[in-house]
């Protein structure tokens, strides 16, 4: 087995490269999978940005989709050559935080409770997924076999995206009959607007600007599209609903506006399920907020993780429940990588997500 790989490396703000790097060690516990299919997230163009700080030298991406090449001497009920995803978020199975019930929030904080996030770490404190090879920490809690049948591009939503959108829905406890606003629909809105769907709501509304997500969201489930671009989408929500408001709204941009937007849309005790990623402070505008009296709740999620919960989703695209076929729009090898982050980072050619193959 060569020594070295090509892995996409975090070098300062502004700058992503390949370059080679050495292939890791397998530790007891471990497995080293080689990568099939990855892509880039969202949160990826925030650390190329420098909006997010990681370690220069990092190897970027958190989104796997590969065949296990070696695994750890600890390692059971796992076989080399075996097709498998890993999330995003890979908890341990044995902290606090899993124990607790919240496995996603597996990881050390600091005095300030922010990074580095929860359990998120291939591609925030360890080396990620856009690369030859990827080393999975606590390979028995994180690695899921992919059913026959599936395709890698059919599995690649699971391990955050389709992850993330469902459990803006889970988090917001949509019902049967609920009426659910989802604020943005870049790939993590779509999703949530398909989880909205699964969970029994009955009205959704999908607010974006761009026409091909509007059409994608329809098919993703939302019954009514609103364009920001053409009209206010708070008074349209509100003349949609009779000017009762939403049950639900999910907010999946991680901007002021929208989340302003998604708190002025609320029923009386209605719920804000927030995704975004912020890059700033956020501020409580008083009177959605009714001066802190109208029952509200506000919700955040970091993507749930963990071999289960793969295993569930992977099902769900298994049984046709959801189709996130149409969320991937270009393909690139791994040589290319930097392209592919100038096309996502700066959403031409009307990017939803790429395909990356070494």
């Amino acid at each position: 087995m060569a020594k070295m790989m090509k892995a996409a490396i975090f070098a300062e703000a502004n700058r992503i490269v390949l370059d080679d790097k050495p292939i890791p060690e397998v530790g007891p516990l471990d497995a080293l999978i080689r990568i099939t299919t990855t892509t880039i997230c969202g949160t990826d163009v925030h650390i190329l940005k420098g909006e997010y700080p990681v370690a220069r030298g990092l190897t970027v991406g958190h989104e796997p989709v590969g065949i296990i090449e070696k695994l750890g001497s600890a390692v059971e009920g796992y076989r080399e050559g075996q097709r498998v995803i890993a999330g995003a978020i890979t908890p341990s199975g044995y902290s606090n935080a899993c124990l607790c019930g919240c496995a996603s929030q597996d990881g050390p904080r600091t005095r300030h409770g922010f990074k580095p996030m929860g359990g998120w770490r291939f591609g925030n404190t360890i080396d990620g997924a856009q690369a030859e090879y990827l080393l999975v920490p606590d390979a028995m809690n994180n690695l899921a076999p992919v059913p026959d049948g599936l395709t890698d591009e059919q599995v690649l939503m699971c391990p955050d995206i389709l992850s993330t959108g469902f459990s803006g829905a889970e988090s917001g406890k949509v019902r049967i009959g609920d009426v659910v606003a989802v604020f943005a629909q870049g790939p993590i809105g779509l999703c949530a607007t398909a989880g909205a769907r699964l969970m029994g709501a009955t009205t959704i509304i999908a607010v974006d600007t761009v026409p091909e997500r509007l059409a994608i969201a329809r098919r993703m489930g939302a019954d009514h599209v609103v364009d920001f671009g053409a009209t206010d989408p708070v008074e349209e929500i509100l003349r949609l609903t009779d000017g009762r408001g939403v049950d639900v709204s999910i907010e999946a941009l991680g901007r002021q506006s929208t989340f302003e937007a998604a708190l002025k849309v609320l029923r009386p005790g209605g719920t804000l399920s927030s995704l975004g990623v912020y890059s700033e402070d956020l501020r409580i505008p008083l009177g959605a907020f009714c001066a802190g009296l109208g029952d509200h709740t506000i919700v955040t999620s970091l993507c749930p993780g963990g071999k289960e919960r793969m295993r569930r989703l992977m099902e769900v695209v298994a049984t046709g429940r959801v189709d996130t076929g149409p969320l991937v729009t270009h393909r690139f090898a791994l040589d290319d990588i930097e392209a592919a982050y100038a096309l996502f980072s700066n959403q031409r050619d009307g990017v939803l997500k790429v395909a990356v193959t070494p």
